[in-house]
């Protein structure tokens, strides 16, 4: 159920417009640490700002202080241990085999539904947008592996990349295992794809971006925090 998840770390949206579509998100970490969103379902606050406002339409999870409290913050440490099971779920120890068509960088290619790891240890999509091809089956999963970092979008006002769905391609069947961290264009804009884990973050645009940055999935980090500006998830 949740859009994002930033580990013992928190979670910080910067802008104006950040919004959690259809979900909620959480932490281990205490309230304090929720930075610049507001609960959708009981109004509670968490350190916004008039510059720093980001709706939740879900709910928000973490430890005390109120308005964490014991009952939020079991529910955020079983996320946490659902996250962990997942992410070992999508390693190259548990799903073997995977295959790095562009040599690291994925950007320009179509892809068919499989595994692909990144023989080097990072994932690019820079060069283009990525298209992933379902070829008429709905239930077909795409599993990215980088041991290291992913990376979406190049610098300045046109850097922004996508991920495209075609031919019954879903968002809820792609995943990204990222040993480290994930940066989600950071120039701002394009629409991403997939439930994202990475062991050490994830971060979306840049501070003081007004265009939107769209992930059509989820974010979820192990360890350290999620951070937004301008950023819509729609949880998938």
């Amino acid at each position: 159920m949740f859009g994002a998840f930033g580990g013992n770390a928190g979670i910080t949206n910067q802008g104006l417009n950040t919004v959690i579509n259809n979900g909620s998100i959480s932490s281990t970490a205490a309230s304090t640490l929720i930075t610049g969103f507001h609960d959708g379902t009981t109004g509670d606050v968490y350190t916004q700002t008039p510059l720093n406002v980001g709706l939740v339409t879900g709910r928000i999870y973490t430890a005390p202080p109120a308005p964490g409290n014991a009952t939020s913050f079991a529910i955020a440490v079983q996320a946490l241990a659902d996250a962990t099971t997942a992410y070992n779920s999508i390693s190259p120890a548990s799903k073997q085999g995977g295959t790095d068509p562009g040599a690291g960088e994925l950007g320009g290619l179509t892809l068919a539904p499989a595994v692909y790891k990144s023989a080097g240890g990072t994932f690019k999509i820079t060069n283009g947008n990525l298209t992933l091809d379902g070829k008429g089956d709905p239930n077909a999963v795409w599993i990215f592996q980088a041991a290291s970092s992913l990376t979406v979008g190049t610098a300045g006002p046109a850097g922004a990349r996508s991920i495209i769905l075609i031919n019954g391609a879903q968002a809820k069947n792609v995943f990204w295992y990222v040993g480290s961290s994930a940066t989600i264009n950071g120039a701002g804009g394009g629409i991403m794809a997939g439930t994202i884990i990475a062991s050490a973050g994830v971060t979306f645009s840049t501070a003081g971006n007004a265009v939107q940055t769209v992930l059509n999935g989820r974010a979820l980090s192990i360890v350290a925090s999620v951070t937004m500006v301008n950023t819509t998830i729609n949880v998938q």
